[in-house]
């Protein structure tokens, strides 16, 4: 029997859910922005008659009303998101237990053995809009392929322009269908891959996937390796529900709501990311030895940043150490311009059941101390002990204590 495996994807799925729960707002455009208030925000999501008009997500909030002023904007719910989306995670688990999130709004399911129950493909994603549609009021789009990359591809390219939303891409219809589009087109290249791409005169799926491997690997290696097998629809790797169980690594980071200028406002709040990060590892019992910090600059036009690592001389989960470390990087490479984002991440992770004590200093009661503070923050909420620099001015502790992946509950 052939594999069949779908990608799920939601339609517009902030919006969707959204206008779910205000269907007084049926045949409206709708925008999901990340700060309705403030006309810098940034669209998270726009219904399909909003895009009609031009709106992409990612764009500022004020070009989006000058494309479509008569549209309604709300404010993101993430919990409502999360919610919706472990919802949908469970009707796609009545057609096979081989369920694999890919996003928040995206998820691959391996269908091949379900037809003996549920009918051919396209019944079986037929069945699937349709239990969606009805229990959250959301829009389903599925391609199906005999690889994850090419149910992706079909979903992407196809599935989502379609009427139906219902998309299969054969191995035997790619160099019809897939081999003629644009090269930016392919899962996994993105701007600067197409710019090498076409600086080297392939321009389309079906060009690279008719140059030799030789000198894709030659040129860009692995990685180059990787997207010439995908532009032949080749992807070994199964749809699994325990592919995200082993983490690489734990990293949280923010936009700032106005542009840090002082060194000292910017210590707080990379103290409180390393503070989040090892929350984070704490909780699955994890410690790194690697960090990582990002910083991007306030000028969208002429990019500024960095991204640094360096290993800590021991494994830890203690945020003090791991902020040493962090701030160290960011006193290294710092340019000293103002900067809008900031990153801090925890790598090189093994098990805190085994942990190297110190002869200077006691690693014992720092270590302990950081469990016995997210045992408060589980109990009490996030803001009911804080570090002293969380109080002030140039701390997002408290905003950040309201908000789901960055926006608010």
């Amino acid at each position: 029997m052939d594999k069949v495996i779908f990608m799920v994807d939601m339609e517009s799925f902030f919006a969707s859910v959204e206008r779910a729960n205000h269907p007084e707002l049926s045949g409206r455009p709708l925008l999901v922005s990340g700060d309705p208030e403030r006309r810098s925000g940034v669209i998270l999501a726009a219904c399909p008659v909003a895009k009609a008009r031009g709106v992409t997500n990612g764009e500022r909030l004020w070009e989006a009303q000058q494309k479509c002023p008569e549209a309604v904007v709300v404010r993101p719910h993430m919990q409502q998101y999360v919610t919706v989306s472990v919802q949908i995670t469970e009707i796609l688990e009545r057609f096979t237990d081989l369920i694999e999130p890919f996003s928040i709004d995206e998820q691959f399911m391996d269908v091949t053995h379900s037809q003996r129950l549920f009918g051919a493909p396209r019944e079986i994603a037929q069945k699937v809009q349709q239990a969606i549609w009805h229990e959250t009021g959301v829009r389903a789009r599925i391609g199906m392929g005999e690889s994850k990359v090419l149910a992706k591809m079909a979903c992407d390219n196809f599935a989502k322009k379609m009427p139906s939303g219902v998309f299969h891409l054969t191995k035997e219809r790619m160099e019809r269908l897939l081999w003629p589009l644009p090269i930016e087109c392919l899962y996994g290249v993105g701007r600067q891959m197409t710019k090498h791409f076409r600086n080297q005169g392939i321009r389309t799926i079906g060009q690279l996937a008719n140059t030799s491997l030789e000198r894709i690997k030659g040129k860009w290696g692995v990685n180059g390796h990787v997207l010439w097998l995908t532009a032949h629809g080749i992807d070994p790797s199964p749809v699994t529900p325990h592919s995200h169980d082993k983490q690489k690594g734990i990293g949280h980071g923010m936009t700032l709501p106005h542009d840090y200028v002082k060194a000292e406002d910017i210590h707080v709040v990379l103290l409180e990311l390393c503070e989040e990060v090892c929350k984070r590892a704490r909780r699955a019992h994890l410690m790194g030895r690697t960090v990582a910090i990002g910083v991007s600059g306030a000028n969208m036009e002429t990019p500024t940043g960095f991204h640094r690592q360096m290993k800590l001389t021991n494994h830890t989960n203690i945020t003090m150490e791991v902020y040493e470390g962090a701030a160290t990087l960011f006193e290294r490479f710092w340019d000293g311009k103002p900067i809008r984002r900031l990153h801090v991440n925890l790598s090189n992770l093994t098990s805190d059941e085994a942990w190297q004590l110190s002869f200077f200093g006691n690693r014992d009661r720092a270590h302990q101390l950081g469990y016995t503070m997210d045992t408060i923050k589980e109990k009490f909420g996030d803001t009911a002990i804080r570090r002293a620099v969380s109080f002030l001015s140039a701390s997002q502790a408290e905003e950040r204590a309201k908000k789901i992946g960055g926006h608010y509950k």
